[in-house]
């Protein structure tokens, strides 16, 4: 058995449980991916509704005062980092599966490189508006999502360093056991959590992609 939990096996009885065990951590993973992209899509949501409800209200004109907007060109510039992770992140698991090791661990890190430079350009963007929060409808749905996409950005970068920080120390492993860094056979278990991750930068990068319509174009 090659893959990463295969220490943590060699305690179990019967073969049958040590795969029981296996099937187990991938389900689990799967799912976990998956309900973590649930957990912030209701949490989108409700930031849509507040858009949308605030927007149609405009209680005594205080939705956009003075059609206050965003700026556009930081808006901009995080969405095209985000979407240059998410499909940094999808050809990286395009390139695993043909067996591109070192495509997909360049690819990889391009994509944490992309994905930082988004949360810090989010995180700035903060210091140059030109409202205060609270100032109108428009602005305080701003300030929420703004935080809440500091947050999916950060768990994006936190997921993707994680996984290649793991591929990094098995790799080493390898080679201090004497197989060669280059002859690696990446786990079972290792891929279903990077195709989870790759899912997750999609996900940012589909919802950032209506918010920023949202609020930067100011439709």
């Amino acid at each position: 058995m090659t893959d990463i939990y295969e220490h943590s096996l060699e305690g179990l009885e019967t073969p049958e449980e040590a795969a029981y065990e296996v099937r187990a951590a991938e389900s689990a993973l799967w799912t976990g991916g998956r309900l973590l992209m649930a957990i912030f899509a209701m949490a989108f949501a409700a930031l849509a509704f507040a858009y949308f409800y605030l927007r149609s209200a405009n209680s005594e004109g205080l939705w956009r005062p003075h059609g206050i907007t965003a700026p556009s060109a930081d808006g901009s510039a995080i969405m095209a980092f985000t979407v240059a992770a998410a499909v940094a992140s999808m050809y990286a698991i395009q390139r695993l599966r043909r067996g591109a090791l070192l495509d997909w661990e360049v690819s990889a890190w391009v994509a944490l490189l992309a994905g930082i430079v988004a949360l810090g350009l989010q995180i700035w963007e903060l210091t140059d508006l030109s409202f205060f929060p609270g100032s109108s409808g428009y602005s305080s749905v701003f300030i929420g999502w703004t935080v809440l996409n500091i947050g999916t950005l950060f768990a994006g970068c936190y997921w993707t360093e994680t996984v290649l920080v793991r591929h990094l120390r098995l790799r080493r492993a390898h080679a201090e056991e004497g197989g060669g860094g280059g002859a690696l056979l990446m786990p079972r278990i290792t891929r279903i959590n990077l195709v989870s991750q790759a899912h997750f930068w999609v996900f940012i990068a589909v919802v950032g992609l209506f918010f920023w319509v949202f609020f930067y174009l100011a439709i």
